[in-house]
């Protein structure tokens, strides 16, 4: 699928690495820009993304592309669906399956294919792998030539959600419990004897904690959605939910800049 025009739903910092590879691979890519803050219309440029409204982006576009917060996955698609957009649907955001399955119902007649990135920005060789399941995930991972996406392919429809998911549940949900840990420390005045174990026995634990600290204190906000996603799937595969519901309320404090956890 080479020149495809496809719609990015939105060009945060991942959104707008997603689209740089887009357009790296020859296709035109759009973006609404109503609404959008000054740094997502830097982003949005620097991509080479083109600025349009929604129902322009809906009759030019072949394909929609959606990553956003995780809580905002199903008014995106919503919105989407009200535009009558009748073409291949790509929900890369750390949902649940179910809520993949949610966003599948609603964007209907559109092709929807479940996606779930792996990775960080900035662009560079295989700094994201993109898993991608459904009837036509196949055309989606075409869409992605190059070497910055590693597009894989997982079935049956709906598990490539489900490998984010679990992803995300150890990486993200021990770096809240490595924050809340040292947070306990700090509270009862061993900070420095802890982080003096860690060096003995734990040897990296405290470097990994301070990149926790500064990754929560930015980006916390996001993350709050998504522990509380994989509550969700934790809960409906008959799992323990609480670890990632206190990791939503961990993430949840920073967004509020809570002191007692930085």
């Amino acid at each position: 699928m080479s020149d495809t025009t496809i719609g990015l739903l939105h060009p945060g910092e991942m959104g707008a690495a997603v689209g740089q590879c887009l357009t790296a691979a020859g296709h035109r890519v759009l973006w609404i820009p109503e609404g959008r803050s000054a740094a997502t219309r830097e982003r949005a440029a620097a991509a080479g993304l083109e600025g349009c409204g929604w129902a322009e982006m809906a009759a030019r576009s072949a394909v929609i592309v959606s990553v956003c917060p995780p809580a905002a996955a199903l008014e995106v698609a919503r919105t989407v669906a009200g535009t009558g957009f009748g073409g291949l649907y790509l929900d890369a955001n750390a949902v649940s399956p179910a809520t993949a399955g949610d966003v599948a119902g609603i964007v209907k007649p559109a092709s929807f294919v479940d996606g779930g990135i792996i990775g960080t920005p900035p662009v560079t060789p295989g700094f994201i792998r993109l898993y991608l399941s459904g009837d036509r995930a196949e055309q989606a991972r075409d869409l992605f030539a190059g070497p910055a996406v590693d597009a894989r392919l997982v079935a049956p429809p709906g598990t490539a959600s489900a490998v984010k998911m679990a992803y995300a549940s150890w990486t993200k949900g021990s770096a809240a419990l490595l924050l809340t840990a040292r947070a306990l420390a700090r509270a009862e005045g061993v900070e420095s004897a802890l982080l003096e174990e860690w060096g003995i026995s734990q040897p990296g634990l405290e470097r990994r904690s301070a990149a926790a600290n500064e990754s929560a204190a930015a980006k916390g906000w996001r993350w709050v959605g998504e522990m509380e996603e994989i509550a969700a799937a934790m809960a409906a595969a008959g799992l323990p939910e609480g670890f990632h519901q206190a990791a939503a309320d961990v993430y949840g404090a920073y967004s509020a800049g809570a002191e007692a956890l930085r």
